[in-house]
């Protein structure tokens, strides 16, 4: 799977779990840009990525994210 496919399975993701039809997701996107993107539905989003990719990120993977590009860059080195 390439980023391509995994950013755009991330975005389904998140326009399911923000509830928001509206989201488009490139590699800069943050928390910032998302106004239903808070603390709890992060958690939320890093749940259903780990269940949908079938992988589970360590605490300091996450906690290091800075944008959207390198948590499908963690998504993919884990994938391969």
């Amino acid at each position: 799977m390439d980023k391509k496919d995994i950013l755009a399975k991330m975005q389904e993701i998140f326009i399911d779990i923000l509830d928001n039809d509206d989201i488009v997701l490139t590699n800069s996107t943050t928390s910032d840009d998302i106004d239903e993107w808070d603390s709890l539905s992060h958690i939320q989003l890093i749940v259903e990525i780990e269940k949908q990719f079938n992988i589970k990120l360590t605490s300091h993977e996450v906690t290091e994210l800075a944008n959207v590009g390198e948590m499908a860059d963690v998504i993919s080195k884990r994938l391969n």
